[in-house]
């Protein structure tokens, strides 16, 4: 199975470098006013993915970490309820029983 997901994987990569390859023309980027910027079309998607795979990327290892952090947090109060149950405690009676006939 890991053969299958290398060979995916290379296959992807050679198609992407052959897309790059086969469009490496210059694209004028307007900046702002008349400032222009001439940029690699491939170069120019890299950056686009980027700008949008990125936040999405941190923001799902974020709410990750975070449920992750809250499981540990419920994991150790449950542990910690669970050594309160099991200690023992000795029951005392809160009134003394006494017979009849006894003197305080």
């Amino acid at each position: 199975m890991q053969f299958l997901k290398t060979l995916f994987w290379a296959l992807l990569v050679g198609v992407m470098v052959a897309f790059a390859l086969n469009n490496m023309t210059m694209v004028p980027l307007k900046l702002w006013g008349t400032l222009y910027a001439d940029v690699n079309l491939p170069l120019l998607l890299i950056v686009t993915f980027l700008a949008g795979f990125l936040p999405t990327f941190v923001a799902l290892h974020l709410t990750r970490w975070r449920l992750r952090q809250r499981i540990a947090a419920t994991d150790r109060t449950l542990a910690d309820l669970h050594r309160a149950e099991v200690a023992p405690t000795i029951a005392t009676d809160p009134m003394p029983t006494t017979t009849p006939g006894a003197t305080l």
